[in-house]
């Protein structure tokens, strides 16, 4: 009976977490993504690839993004991060289709305030509020986490959910 009732429990635990295809994306696979030099409006700004962060499907699609070097660039200040998706995604309110894009932040006292904007044109997005976390550990300065663990996007000690659409 124990026997019948661990097996059970075991096909439960098993189906309730689906999976979603998703993985982290692992580094050599992020540097064939994530640009050297990002495209931002009319400037190709570099890229800090220690700090390049995604997660891919089954089907090599990626979402990946990474902390940009924007001293001495007209990006200083607005812009902070270059995100590409090969996917629909939704961050907050923001529909984002593939492509390429960056945000910046405004910190607030327990939040960020998140603006992003396509990076070929700098079409404002959108804007979203990203929340403090209560984790307790190694502070990132950026990662993406893989939707069948926490459909979060982590930006230093706060966050942003977001989904995949289809």
């Amino acid at each position: 009976m124990r026997t019948l009732w661990l097996s059970i429990l075991a096909c439960t635990v098993a189906f309730s977490a689906p999976d979603t295809g998703w993985r982290a994306a692992t580094e050599s696979e992020l540097r064939s993504v994530i640009p050297a030099r990002a495209q931002v409006e009319k400037e190709r700004i570099e890229t800090e690839s220690r700090t390049a962060s995604g997660i891919t499907d089954s089907k090599g699609k990626y979402i990946a993004g990474v902390v940009l070097i924007t001293a001495g660039y007209s990006a200083e200040g607005k812009y902070s991060h270059y995100l590409l998706t090969q996917v629909p995604i939704r961050i907050g309110d923001i529909s984002l289709k593939p492509g390429d894009y960056v945000f910046g932040f405004r910190r607030n006292e327990d939040s960020l305030t998140v603006r992003f904007y396509d990076a070929h044109a700098g079409t404002p997005m959108g804007t979203v509020e990203a929340t403090r976390t209560s984790r307790i550990g190694r502070v990132e300065s950026f990662h993406i986490y893989a939707p069948s663990d926490k459909p979060l996007i982590q930006i230093g000690r706060f966050a942003i959910p977001y989904q995949i659409g289809d």
